[in-house]
């Protein structure tokens, strides 16, 4: 089967909060057919790798199967916390671009899909 790459906010789009050190990110498909995509492709290890680099010590992933949703709390990302950084970029919603620019394969049969979802 031949696939194409392309970001993960292709597919689906998400929501975002912090909490002291913790970031909470929420990835949900936008439609039903790409959510296999995501439950197969986002996961807590590729998650953890996007934020390794940040002193990342732990990722959890809770699916949410009814919403077709996934909720990923990571840990220790935050350095130390929104008020406890001088750095402007560790707030969850600036960090939740970095989840949704993962890159995730979309088989061709599904590129149509997503075309027409570009033109709306």
């Amino acid at each position: 089967m031949s696939a194409a790459t392309v970001p993960l906010h292709e597919i689906a789009h998400g929501r975002a909060g912090d909490k002291g050190n913790r970031l909470n990110v929420s990835v949900i498909a936008y439609s039903a057919e790409l959510w296999p995509l995501i439950l197969a492709q986002v996961t807590e290890d590729r998650v953890h790798d996007l934020f390794r680099h940040r002193g990342a010590t732990r990722v959890v992933r809770y699916v949410l199967p009814n919403l077709r949703a996934l909720n990923l709390v990571i840990d220790e990302v935050l350095e130390g916390g929104v008020n406890s950084s001088l750095n402007l970029d560790v707030h969850g919603k600036t960090n939740s671009f970095r989840v949704l620019g993962m890159p995730v394969e979309v088989p061709d049969a599904l590129l149509p899909r997503l075309a027409a979802m570009r033109r709306g």
